[in-house]
């Protein structure tokens, strides 16, 4: 009997160091960074139905569910390839925050191309998911293996790395929504004069010394982005004075996270965060590791 059902958990990722090298004659810019998922996700469920094409619906009201959602765009890149003649009723479930520098939108896209490949029995495999991934997205096909990887290129060239040593996390979004294309618009990339260590930040997870780790957190977009919201400077603060290693803005922003040796001081943290009503939502999470075998994208 063909399998009529399945479900899929999409997670969301951070950037523990973010550096961008220039600008690409096409636009694009080429960046260097070190991503790592965290134990934050969303479900989808994918269910056959006898009408052809997509239907999806979430418990989120402000999201499209059209074309400008990723994860419709993702079916029917899919649909279209394979030349699906049936249909699909796709169920989004919401955790990870919106417009956040999280990939939340990449990783439901990465989790709907995992999950309708194993519905309808496409025979893709991860390395062709990624190809036809990237198409939709630079941050697809991270999201479509996760776990701690080196990105390069626009960041679709994957290198595996060690994960880091376990710690917790808190993780912080302020009420407000960052465009990614209005950071990277923003972005001199030729003119910054600061650059994370991203090298020695490799160094540390190989030497497993989390402090090595915590020492080289950087984001260069933060130059652009703190301009515009210095309510992420007050975060950051804040986890620092409540006893992270350090802190950092994930992606393009706004959220924040701060790295902690101890669970309860990472929940003290978060309740000062929320008693200060500097984020709207506020996670204590962990890493996690990735969902498939990390591979390279050729």
């Amino acid at each position: 009997m063909d399998l009529e059902m399945t479900t899929q958990k999409a997670y969301a990722k951070i950037n523990i160091g973010l550096d961008v090298l220039r600008r690409r004659k096409d636009g694009y810019h080429e960046v260097k960074m070190v991503m790592q998922t965290v134990d934050i996700c969303d479900d989808l469920s994918f269910e056959k139905t006898w009408r052809p094409g997509i239907e999806l619906c979430t418990d989120c009201g402000s999201l499209p569910m059209d074309k400008g959602n990723l994860v419709y765009r993702a079916a029917e890149l899919l649909f279209q390839e394979k030349g699906i003649a049936e249909g699909v009723k796709i169920t989004l479930v919401k955790r990870i925050p919106i417009a956040a520098g999280m990939a939340g939108g990449s990783s439901d896209a990465a989790a709907t191309m995992r999950g309708l490949n194993e519905l309808f029995r496409m025979g893709y495999s991860i390395q062709e998911l990624q190809a036809l991934g990237v198409r939709l997205g630079a941050d697809i096909p991270y999201c479509l293996v996760g776990g701690t990887m080196l990105a390069e290129g626009i960041g679709e060239i994957l290198t595996p790395l060690p994960a880091p040593p376990s710690c917790y996390l808190v993780v912080a979004k302020p009420d407000i929504d960052v465009s990614t294309a209005f950071v990277y618009g923003n972005l001199h990339a030729d003119t910054l004069t600061y650059h994370p260590d991203i090298d020695g930040m490799v160094g540390a997870l190989y030497d497993g010394n989390l402090r090595g780790i915590t020492e080289r957190l950087g984001n260069v977009l933060e130059t652009v982005t703190v301009e515009e919201y210095p309510v992420i400077v007050r975060l950051k603060e804040l986890l620092r004075e409540q006893g992270a290693e350090n802190a950092l803005m994930s992606g393009s922003g706004p959220t924040v996270f701060g790295i902690f040796m101890q669970k309860d001081e990472a929940e003290k943290a978060a309740c000062a965060v929320r008693e200060r009503r500097l984020a709207g939502q506020v996670f204590v999470t962990v890493f996690q590791g990735g969902v498939e075998e990390a591979v390279y994208l050729e």
